[in-house]
C-alpha cells in the first residue's frame, strides 16, 4: 500500500506520559551540522565560491582604476598650470626656490607634463575599463546568487523530505507527548526560517568576506600604513559581535519555542472551537493566547533589540575608521608619498572594508534566528525511531488470523504498569469483544497488537509467529482499523473510501459503500461519489463520517479487523444495518471490537472484560450474564440501573 497517505496513529491513554525530548543542540554544533548539509553538493558549493571570487575581484579592481582616472585628471590639470617646454625637475626646483615645498612634493609625486592638459584618451580608456569590470562583476554575482538559491532550496527540500519521513519512523509515544501545533511549527515555520536565513546569509556573508579579503589586499598594495589604520577597528568589531551574539542567541531560541507553543494553542483551539464555545471558554482561550503571545513578544523583542544594536555600533566604528583614514591619507598626499587618486581609491576601499564588517554584524541576527530554528528541526530528526526489522523478518506463510497474547506486560511509564500478565487467545474467524471501564487498557491492547507500542514483557503471536520480529508494514497490512475518532482528508468521497486499497475500481468503491450502508446517502449528494469534503468532514454529519471510514475498512479486505467503538456515532437504524454488514465482513476473519455500548457486541463469539489492565472475565454474552459478575453489573447499569450507579461499577 505504498501509495497511501499517512494515516493518523491510534492513540492510547498514555499520551503525554513519556519522558520529554532531549535538549536542543548548541549554536556551534548546530551551525556546523547545517553547514555540512550545504556542502554535500561540493560542485555547486565550489561554483558559488568561484563566482564570488571572480565577481568580488572585478569589484575590487574597479576603485583602483577609478583612482588612476582621478590621477589622469589631476595630473592633466597640474600640467596645464605650468609653461610648455620646461621639465618636471625644473618645475619642482622652481617651486622649492619660491619656498613652496609642499606643492613641490605634490608635483614630484605625479607624472607631470608641463603645458599639456588632460589625456582624454587615457581617461576614456580608464572609464570604459571600470564599466567592463563592474559589468563582469555584476554578472558573476548574479550567477553566485542563482547558484546559492539552487543549493539552499535543494537542501531545504531534502530537509523537508527527511522530516516527513522521520515522522513516519518515530514511535507513537513521541506523537502522543507532542502538540500537533508544535510539530507543525517545526515542519513549516522553522524550516521556512532556515531557508530564508541561509538564502540571505550565504550570499551576503560570502560576498562580504571576499570583499574584505580583496580590499585588504588592495589597501596593503597602496599603503601598508593606511591599511594598518583601517584594520585597527577589526578587533573592536569582533568583540562587539561576540558580546551581542552571546546574549541574543538564547532569546532567539526562546522566540521559536514560544512560536511553537503559540501555534499549538491556536491549532488546538481552532480544532475544538465548537467545544470552546459550547462551554463558554472563549475568555480562557483568549487569556492563554495572550500569555503565549506576550511570551513570544518578550523573547522576540529581546532578540531583535540586542541584535539590532549591532548596526548603529558598526556605523560608529565605520565612521571612526573613515576619519582616521582621511586624516592620515591627507597627510601622506601633502608629503607627496601618495597621489590623490591613490588616497581616493584607499578611502573607497576602507568603506568597502568596513561595510562588509557591518553586513556581517547585521547577519548575526539572521544567522542566530536560522540556527535557532535549525536546532528545533534537528531535535526532531534526532528523536529515537522505531526499531528496524531485518529483511528476512519472519511472517506466516498463510495468515489465518489466530492471535495469542501470552503473559503480556506493558506500561507507558515504568513506575505505572497498565497491563500485567494478560493472556488471551483469538481463534481464526472469531469476533472478540473487549469491554470495560475507561482506562482499563482496551485501546492499548489493540495498539500493542498493531505494534504502535512495544511490549515490556511477554509476547503476541499471529498464527504462531511473534509479531515483535515481523516487519511492521507487512503486519499492519493484515489489519483493517476503524476508530472512534473519524479521520478524513481533503478530497472527494470516492478518494476517501479508496484510501483503503491500492488503485481500486469504481465498482470496488461502490461495493464497499453498499456494504457499509453508505451508498444511498452518497447518491443523494449533487456530485455523488465525486462530492468534495474537507479534512474535518464538516459538510457531512458525524454518523456519515463514521460510515465512510467503515466503508474504507470494507474496501481494505483485511485478514483481521480492529473496531474501536466504530458505531458510536451511528444512529440506531443505521447501527442495525452496519452490524449486519459487519457480520458479513467478519465471516472468516478475526475481529477485535472495543465497545462501550454493550448492545453492539451481544453476538460476539468471545467477550473479554478488562479492568485495571487485567482480564477479569471472559466468555459469551449469555454465560457472562449468567455468571452475575462484572459484565452483568455493567450490563445492568447500562440498561436498567440509574445513571449514577455506572460510575461505581
Amino acid at each position: 500500500m505504498s501509495n497511501r497517505q499517512p494515516a493518523p496513529p491510534v492513540r492510547g491513554p498514555g499520551a503525554g506520559m513519556t519522558p520529554p525530548a532531549q535538549k536542543a543542540t548548541q549554536f556551534g554544533p548546530t551551525f556546523r551540522r547545517l553547514l555540512g548539509r550545504l556542502l554535500r553538493n561540493r560542485l555547486a558549493a565550489g561554483a558559488i565560491l568561484a563566482f564570488g571570487v571572480v565577481g568580488t575581484t572585478m569589484s575590487v579592481i574597479g576603485p583602483r582604476v577609478l583612482g588612476h582616472a582621478t590621477d589622469i585628471v589631476f595630473t592633466g590639470y597640474l600640467s596645464s598650470q605650468f609653461p610648455a617646454g620646461s621639465s618636471k625637475s625644473e618645475v619642482v626646483a622652481s617651486l622649492r626656490a619660491r619656498g613652496e615645498d609642499q606643492l613641490a612634493s605634490l608635483v614630484g609625486s605625479v607624472d607631470l607634463q608641463p603645458g599639456q592638459g588632460v589625456d582624454h584618451g587615457a581617461l576614456a580608456l580608464a572609464l570604459i575599463t571600470v564599466m567592463v569590470l563592474y559589468t563582469i562583476g555584476a554578472w558573476f554575482m548574479y550567477l553566485q546568487g542563482r547558484t546559492t538559491t539552487m543549493v539552499v532550496q535543494h537542501m531545504v527540500a531534502d530537509l523537508r523530505d527527511e522530516v516527513e519521513a522521520k515522522l513516519h519512523r518515530v514511535p507513537l509515544a513521541y506523537l502522543d507527548r507532542s502538540e500537533r501545533g508544535e510539530i507543525l511549527s517545526r515542519t513549516t515555520n522553522d524550516i521556512d526560517n532556515v531557508a530564508q536565513s541561509l538564502q540571505q546569509a550565504i550570499s551576503q556573508f560570502l560576498g562580504s568576506l571576499l570583499m574584505m579579503i580583496g580590499t585588504l589586499a588592495m589597501m596593503l598594495l597602496i599603503s601598508p600604513l593606511l591599511a594598518l589604520v583601517a584594520v585597527v577597528t577589526v578587533p573592536v568589531v569582533a568583540v562587539i559581535m561576540r558580546f551581542v551574539a552571546k546574549r541574543s542567541q538564547p532569546h532567539f531560541a526562546a522566540q521559536w519555542r514560544a512560536t511553537g507553543r503559540l501555534n499549538g494553542h491556536v491549532e488546538e483551539v481552532f480544532t475544538g472551537h465548537d467545544v470552546v464555545k459550547v462551554f463558554g471558554r472563549q475568555a480562557e482561550a483568549r487569556a492563554t493566547f495572550r500569555q503565549h503571545n506576550d511570551d513570544l513578544f518578550d523573547a522576540a523583542f529581546r532578540a531583535q533589540f540586542l541584535s539590532g544594536a549591532l548596526q548603529p555600533l558598526m556605523m560608529f566604528v565605520s565612521n571612526l575608521n573613515y576619519v582616521l583614514v582621511a586624516v592620515v591619507g591627507g597627510l601622506r598626499v601633502a608629503s607627496g608619498q601618495l597621489s590623490i587618486g591613490e588616497v581616493q581609491a584607499f578611502i573607497q576601499y576602507s568603506r568597502q572594508f568596513t561595510q562588509p564588517l557591518a553586513q556581517i554584524a547585521a547577519l548575526v541576527n539572521l544567522v542566530q534566528s536560522g540556527v535557532a530554528s535549525a536546532e528545533r528541526v534537528f531535535e526532531l530528526l534526532d528523536e529515537a525511531e522505531e526499531s528496524t526489522e531485518p529483511e528476512d523478518a519472519p511472517f506466516p506463510t498463510l495468515v489465518r488470523g489466530r492471535v495469542v497474547f501470552e503473559d503480556v506486560e506493558f506500561a507507558y511509564t515504568p513506575d505505572e504498569p497498565l497491563i500485567t500478565g494478560l493472556d488471551l487467545v483469538a481463534e481464526p474467524g472469531q469476533a472478540v469483544a473487549i469491554v470495560g471501564p475507561t482506562g482499563a487498557g482496551k485501546t492499548t491492547l489493540t495498539n500493542l497488537l498493531l505494534r504502535f507500542y512495544e511490549l515490556d514483557g511477554g509476547r503476541i503471536t499471529l498464527d504462531g509467529v511473534d509479531i515483535a520480529g515481523m516487519d511492521r508494514h507487512a503486519l499492519r497490512d493484515q489489519f483493517g482499523v476503524v476508530l472512534q475518532d473519524t479521520w478524513l482528508f481533503a478530497g472527494t468521497i470516492r478518494e476517501n473510501i479508496a484510501y483503503g486499497a491500492d488503485d481500486p475500481s469504481q465498482e470496488d468503491v461502490v461495493r464497499a459503500a453498499e456494504a457499509a450502508s453508505v451508498d444511498h446517502f452518497v447518491r443523494t449528494l449533487p456530485e455523488g461519489y465525486d462530492t468534495p469534503i474537507d479534512d474535518l468532514g464538516s459538510s457531512i454529519s458525524a454518523g456519515q463520517r463514521q460510515l465512510l471510514t467503515i466503508a474504507r475498512a470494507f474496501l481494505a479486505d483485511p485478514s483481521i479487523l480492529v473496531l474501536d467503538e466504530a458505531t458510536s456515532s451511528v444512529d440506531t437504524r443505521t447501527e442495525a444495518l452496519v452490524q449486519a454488514a459487519m457480520a458479513r465482513l467478519r465471516s472468516g476473519r478475526t475481529s477485535f471490537v472495543i465497545a462501550h455500548r454493550l448492545s453492539t457486541i451481544t453476538e460476539a463469539d468471545h467477550i473479554v472484560v478488562m479492568s485495571d489492565g487485567r482480564i477479569v472475565e471472559q466468555g459469551t454474552h449469555a454465560s457472562l450474564r449468567a455468571a452475575g459478575g462484572v459484565y452483568e453489573r455493567l450490563y445492568a447499569a447500562q440498561f436498567a440501573a440509574p445513571v449514577d450507579q455506572v460510575g461505581g461499577e
